[in-house]
């Protein structure tokens, strides 16, 4: 039988079991609806103050700042689209490669008259801040540049361009569902306004995330209907989902500067290793400036989805860089923006490492991946 090894944490992660001890409760006997004023809501009603409290806690904000969503998609569109709308037209300036979350707003924000710059990246995926403060513009409502990047984990100079936002007085929403509760996040220092995170990346439930708005931001609803939320997002929130996602936050307070150490050396170890046994390979993204658990690379003339499912048969989880669309594989428009050339970008791996990832594993992940990338190049060369 083979080794399990799910190295796909980018994508999302197990839930720990002392955050489904936390939850079970809210499935249970405090089941209310946090907005009933009876004992069983006022029961539901502390849960999610708690939750909202730990995660405030942990961002060094007041909880009237924080305000639970669905997911890191909801957070985004409800930053970008507020802002937008409060303003009802001008110009937004974002990069070119963020998540889908914030580029499709943004074209979606286009279609309404606003108009948006998407500021191009260098060979490690990184924002120029000055290319950011030479876009601005009189009529300028908002800049949004991730934190770290998904797919290739370079971390952008946030606190840079979070000083250039504030030198204007231009809100900055930064998208940091993959550095919450990974990296240290300094709200005040970098400059942010608006700051977008999720559950299931630190080992929390799914179906909920959450959104940082400053106070004084200028912002509306999205999402119409009751009071919840302070009026800024409608809906009964998921109590059972935030008081999870309010302990993996607890957990990640605990754990982050360890596991970050830990991690960050096994990924060393990945590396390492596949270079030194398969021949036309390359890291992508940041070399140092990246996220602690994530591996981003290219094997030259291989289809990444070969990769995938070569090693989905050994047990091992690792994710495609390119997107499947129709049939058609296309190179991952990440990579294409920092200019890494299509017989390269077309056999692009990312690895995310976690928690339960030992070096044992990366042994074996190596072990797997040298012979596989030689059997495909031998029989399955890229398609032009």
């Amino acid at each position: 039988m083979n080794r399990r090894v799910y190295l796909d944490h980018n994508a999302s992660t197990p839930v720990h079991p002392e955050v489904i001890d936390a939850m079970l409760p809210y499935f249970g006997e405090r089941f209310g609806n946090p907005s009933s004023v009876h004992a069983f809501g006022r029961e539901a009603r502390e849960g999610l103050d708690a939750a909202r409290q730990q995660i405030a806690h942990f961002l060094s904000v007041g909880k009237e700042e924080v305000v639970f969503t669905s997911g890191g998609t909801e957070s985004d569109n409800m930053a970008i689209k507020g802002v937008a709308l409060a303003h009802r037209h001008g110009h937004i300036i974002t990069s070119q490669i963020e998540h889908h979350a914030v580029l499709r707003t943004c074209q979606n924000l286009e279609t309404l008259g606003f108009e948006v710059t998407y500021l191009p990246v260098d060979g490690y995926g990184l924002v120029d801040p000055e290319a950011v403060r030479r876009s601005l513009r009189p009529d300028t409502i908002l800049i949004s540049v991730m934190h770290a990047n998904s797919e290739i984990g370079t971390v952008q100079h946030a606190r840079e361009i979070g000083q250039v936002a504030r030198e204007r007085g231009v809100p900055f929403h930064v998208d940091a569902v993959q550095t919450f509760g990974k990296l240290p996040i300094d709200l005040d220092a970098f400059g942010i306004d608006l700051l977008s995170f999720s559950s299931h990346k630190i080992y929390g439930p799914k179906g909920v995330a959450g959104l940082f708005i400053r106070k004084g931001t200028k912002m509306v609803s999205v999402q119409h209907g009751g009071e919840h939320e302070r009026r800024r997002r409608a809906g009964t929130e998921n109590v059972a989902g935030a008081v999870g996602f309010g302990k993996a936050v607890e957990i990640r307070a605990r754990d982050m500067a360890a596991e970050a150490m830990r991690v960050s050396a096994l990924r060393d170890q990945l590396w390492e290793g596949i270079r030194a046994r398969v021949p036309d390979v390359q890291l992508n993204g940041h070399p140092t400036q990246r996220l602690p658990g994530t591996c981003n690379m290219c094997f030259k003339n291989v289809e990444s989805e070969s990769i995938v499912l070569g090693l989905d048969l050994k047990g091992i989880a690792v994710s495609a860089g390119s997107a499947c669309t129709s049939g058609n594989v296309e190179p991952s428009y990440v990579l294409v923006a920092m200019g890494v050339p299509v017989d390269w970008a077309m056999g692009s791996v990312r690895c995310s490492l976690g928690r339960g990832t030992t070096a044992e594993d990366i042994d074996y992940v190596v072990d797997a991946t040298a012979p596989l990338v030689d059997k495909l190049r031998n029989l399955l060369p890229v398609r032009a």
